[in-house]
């Protein structure tokens, strides 16, 4: 699980670079949400199962794949280009440099949304929680709500810190926030129980 979490925090920068529109509706939403939604759901499954104490070091932990990615991303593209690339696929050439040239605000808007909005999406799932287990129903409202909450924040943060002042973000950021709520009020129940089943399953395999 620790491995898939890794590997999302990775991914989710580069599918956000698609929007994609949720049928049947008009509203659009960056594609990183998917893989988002996917830590949201491990880190309510870790506090849920092993407390928010470990889930919140998770969600540092994050910043490792993160930091690491970042850093030879850059190397990257500081390196020069082959010669056969650049005379046999410019439009490759072309078309990676521009996705993955982001500039200095994205950068920094992605990493702050997903520490404020992870460790969130954790403090407000323990606290509904309270001091009992509860049942399946319980813990299918608490991820939703947990999660709607947290990327409505996220999506708060990161739009502002990435965009405001180049263009004229209020249509955009109502249109994201309407849709992460959506997308968590809709998929989030069911990913957190089957997560918590798979988990409590490789547990007791592992005993």
């Amino acid at each position: 699980m620790l491995l898939l979490y890794g590997g999302m925090t990775v991914v989710a920068g580069v599918l956000a670079y698609k929007q994609v529109q949720l049928w049947p509706s008009d509203l659009a939403v960056e594609a990183g949400i998917f893989a988002f939604l996917i830590l949201v759901v491990i880190s309510s499954t870790v506090a849920q199962l092993y407390g928010d104490k470990l889930a919140n070091r998770i969600v540092w932990w994050g910043f490792i794949p993160l930091g690491v990615s970042s850093a030879l991303m850059t190397l990257v593209l500081a390196l020069p280009a082959s010669p056969e690339m650049v005379q046999f696929r410019p439009e490759d050439l072309s078309a990676f440099e521009q996705v993955h040239s982001q500039l200095w605000r994205v950068w920094l808007a992605g990493p702050a949304a997903y520490l404020v909005s992870l460790l969130l999406n954790i403090w407000i799932f323990s606290k509904l929680r309270g001091n009992g287990q509860n049942g399946t129903i319980s813990l299918m409202i608490r991820g939703a709500i947990a999660s709607a909450l947290s990327q409505a924040i996220d999506s708060v943060i990161f739009i502002t810190l990435a965009f405001y002042g180049e263009f004229e973000i209020k249509d955009l950021l109502i249109g994201q926030m309407l849709a992460k709520v959506v997308l968590s009020l809709v998929l989030v129940p069911f990913l957190i129980t089957g997560f918590v089943q798979f988990a409590r399953w490789l547990d007791r395999e592992e005993a």
